[in-house]
């Protein structure tokens, strides 16, 4: 079986799949987390490259309708052989290196708890695909002082994938590409930088992603590894 790297990427199978309620190309220039309900919990699915059955596991934990789940599919030591070699990023790895975590031989979940910060907010938001680059930033506002401490500010560029989608039993959010940066709410800023964090990027779009599935998800994490704050983008028709 040669998984997500032949019929997930054909272009017939694209469109039947953007044909799908809800996956239909949105005539917009502009995608953020404004209005959005905040994730009150982080789950991420971290599946191994080498088990094919873990994408298609009936057991494969579901997020709560009020959190924010991400899949991230590690390389493996068979390389490009392994099933799910064409969605496997070496960013996965460094995650779980973060979390002190080693790779799993097929799958593990961890799931985290948004703590929030007092008096401040997430925002997430990204721009239309250009010449194989999507613009994106993120952004922690205002700076309160419980956000004046030293701060890991994650955004992940994302593919959501519809439940069933080559046998999967739920929707996934695919790993594509992440930023990570380290913020310290505690040095003199300059009276505009006072207002808030910010970072913006132009993040690189993998060859075989679905630029009209694309959107980002981010979070801000203290020293200790715990998540405070989380927000996704949507993209809403006009």
């Amino acid at each position: 079986m040669t998984f997500l790297s032949t019929q997930l990427f054909t272009p017939l199978f694209l469109a039947v799949a953007l044909a799908a309620p809800g996956f239909a190309a949105q005539a917009q220039s502009f995608c953020a987390s404004d209005g959005q309900p905040r994730p009150v919990q982080l789950m991420e699915r971290f599946i191994n490259a080498d088990c094919d059955t873990c994408w298609t596991d009936p057991a494969t934990p579901v997020p709560a309708s009020n959190a924010v789940a991400l899949d991230w599919v590690l390389p493996s030591r068979q390389g490009d052989d392994a099933p799910l070699s064409a969605v496997a990023t070496r960013d996965a790895l460094v995650r779980l290196e973060t979390l002190g975590q080693g790779a799993p031989a097929k799958s593990q979940t961890l799931v985290h708890a948004v703590k929030g910060i007092k008096g401040a907010a997430l925002r997430v938001a990204h721009g239309l695909p250009v010449s194989g680059y999507l613009g994106a930033s993120i952004e922690l506002k205002p700076l309160s002082p419980a956000a004046r401490q030293p701060l890991i500010a994650w955004l992940a560029l994302v593919e959501t994938l519809p439940a069933g989608l080559e046998g999967s039993p739920v929707e996934r959010n695919l790993v594509r590409n992440v930023l990570s940066r380290n913020w310290d709410g505690r040095k003199q800023l300059s009276k505009d930088e006072q207002k808030s964090l910010f970072e913006s990027r132009s993040m690189n779009i993998a060859p075989a992603a679905n630029p009209d599935r694309l959107r980002v998800i981010g979070w801000v994490e203290d020293e200790k590894g715990r998540v405070l704050l989380a927000a996704q983008s949507r993209c809403i028709a006009p």
